[in-house]
């Protein structure tokens, strides 16, 4: 096997070794269906979707609000994005977030966690929660 070859195989494993700890760092909630949906009733959570505008706009669950990831991320740069997201989210509430399978949730929770907020993502992914029963906004 030729050295660059092999030097690429091996960044690229350390790469994939890094991205599984990081998403190991972050556990989806425990919560049920149910206590989701209770909490979001009773007012003591939010419920966000970190998908982006254009699967947003092809539906989302009534009681979501639009967080995409891609803002998420551009936070450290942009400190009106960063301000916008901060005034958006209550720091006394449960934050629960879903995206389309649960994968960007682990980044937005990680990302969030990091300013202070109780993230609880959900391992379900939009159509799985309207399957499970979560209205469909309108």
């Amino acid at each position: 096997m030729n050295t660059n070859l092999l030097s690429r195989l091996l960044a690229f494993l350390a790469l994939c070794v890094l991205l599984v700890g990081q998403a190991a760092a972050v556990e989806y909630t425990k919560d049920g269906y149910d206590t989701v949906r209770e909490k979001l009733a009773q007012g003591k959570a939010v419920l966000i979707d970190v998908r982006e505008a254009g699967e947003w706009k092809q539906g989302h669950l009534a009681d979501a609000t639009l967080m995409p990831l891609s803002d998420l991320r551009k936070m450290s740069k942009d400190t009106e994005l960063r301000d916008s997201v901060l005034r958006a989210l209550p720091q006394d509430k449960i934050i629960y977030c879903h995206c389309a399978s649960g994968v960007r949730v682990i980044t937005a929770t990680q990302i969030l966690e990091k300013l202070g907020y109780k993230i609880r993502p959900l391992e379900a992914g939009y159509k799985e929660l309207l399957e499970a029963g979560f209205p469909r906004a309108k």
